[in-house]
C-alpha cells in the first residue's frame, strides 16, 4: 500500500503527534511504500515568524528521523520543495465548491483563533491537503480523528475528478489508530493536546525527564479514586490511561487491573517513568542529528528528488485529462 502523511512545522512535536501519527508511520514503513513530508506550505496559513519557520522545518525533519522514520524505507522531504503540490492544488480547486470549503471544521476553528489572519490560503487549506494526498496516488492516509474530514474531502475530489475527466486519481482511505486517534491536553482533557496554549498540558517529544515527570504529576485527573476508563465521566484519567496503553502496548483493561486499588499518584509516577524510558532513544538520536545538519539536508534532498518523480507523473496525467496538454 502507498502511504502519505505530513505534519506542519509550527513548533516542537509533542506526544500527541507521536502517538496519533508518527508511531503509526514507523510501523507502516516496514511493509508499505511510505511518503512523509514536512508540511511547510500549510504552516504559512497561520501567523508565523520567517526565521522561526526555517528553524521549525529543520527541527521537524530531525524529529521525524529521531523518532524512527528510516530514509531507506520512506521518502522524507519538505513539501514546498516539490512544486507539484501547489500546481495540483490549483487544478483541483477548479472542481470543488466554495460551499464545501466553508463547511470545513478546521477553517472555522482557525478563523476564530486568528481573526486578523483569515486568508485565502487558510480557506483553501483542504484543497492543498487533497493535493498532497492525491499527488502520490496514495492508498492510505494515517491521520488523527480531527483530520478525517480532510481525507473524506480528498476522496470526494478524486471521485469527482475521475467522473469528469476519466480515471486519473486513486481514492485514498483514512488509517486511524485503534486507540489514541486524539490525545487530549493534560490540563484540560476536553481539549486536544496542542503545541500552542498551556505548555503544562503538552509533553514535547524531546522534553527532559524532569519536565516530563513534573507535567504528568500535575496532570488534571478527576474526583474519585478509581483508575478506570470512562471518557465522559473521567476524562482526565481516561486520557492518561490511553497514553499509558499506547506507550506500553498493554490494553487499557490490563492497565486498569494492574492499578486496581492504587492511588492516582502511583499511577502517574509509573506513567512518567514509562514515557521517559520510551522517549530516551529518540532524545539521544535528536541530540546526535542536531550536530549533523548536512546529513539531514542530504536526506531531504534525496527525498525531494524521489517525491518529484511520482508527483510529476500525476500532474502531467491530470493536465492531459483536463485538456491542458
Amino acid at each position: 500500500m502507498r502511504i502519505f502523511s505530513g505534519i506542519r512545522p509550527t513548533g516542537e512535536l509533542h506526544i500527541g503527534n507521536y502517538l496519533g501519527a508518527i508511531k503509526q508511520w514507523i510501523e507502516l514503513q516496514e511493509k508499505n511504500e511510505c511518503i512523509f513530508c514536512v508540511a511547510d506550505l500549510h504552516a504559512i496559513t497561520t501567523p508565523y515568524e520567517k526565521k522561526e519557520l526555517q528553524k521549525n522545518i529543520l527541527e521537524t525533519s530531525i524529529a521525524y528521523l529521531a523518532a524512527g522514520l528510516d530514509p531507506e524505507k520512506s521518502i522524507i522531504f519538505i513539501q514546498s520543495q516539490v512544486k507539484e503540490h501547489a500546481e495540483l492544488a490549483w487544478l483541483l480547486g477548479s472542481i470543488i465548491s466554495i460551499g464545501e470549503l466553508k463547511r470545513m471544521t478546521q477553517f472555522k476553528e482557525k478563523s476564530k483563533k486568528h481573526p486578523k489572519y483569515i486568508n485565502a490560503g487558510l480557506f483553501n487549506y483542504p484543497v492543498l491537503m487533497a493535493s498532497d494526498i492525491l499527488l502520490y496516488q496514495t492508498e492510505g492516509v494515517p491521520v488523527g480523528k480531527d483530520q478525517e474530514q480532510h481525507v473524506e474531502l480528498a476522496r470526494e475530489i478524486a471521485r469527482r475528478f475521475n467522473q469528469k475527466f476519466g480515471k486519473t486519481l486513486k481514492i485514498p482511505q483514512s488509517l486511524l489508530p485503534k486507540v489514541g486517534a486524539k490525545i487530549m491536553s493534560l490540563q484540560d482533557p476536553k481539549k486536544k493536546m496542542s503545541k500552542t496554549g498551556n505548555t503544562k498540558g503538552c509533553i514535547a517529544l524531546f522534553d527532559s525527564p524532569k519536565l516530563i515527570q513534573k507535567k504528568i504529576m500535575s496532570a488534571v485527573t478527576d474526583t474519585g479514586k478509581n483508575i478506570i476508563y470512562n471518557p465522559k465521566r473521567k476524562a482526565g484519567i481516561s486520557n492518561l490511561l490511553t497514553i499509558y496503553s499506547l506507550f506500553s502496548g498493554k490494553s487499557i483493561n490490563q492497565i486498569e487491573k494492574e492499578f486496581k486499588g492504587k492511588k492516582y499518584s502511583e499511577f502517574k509516577k509509573s506513567l512518567a517513568e514509562l514515557i521517559i524510558k520510551s522517549l530516551e532513544a529518540p532524545r539521544k538520536k535528536r541530540k546526535e542529528l542536531l550536530n549533523r545538519e548536512v546529513y539531514v539536508r542530504k536526506i531531504l534532498e534525496q527525498g525531494k528528488r524521489r517525491a518529484e518523480l511520482l508527483a510529476r507523473s500525476t500532474v502531467q496525467k491530470a493536465k492531459r485529462e483536463m485538456g491542458l496538454i
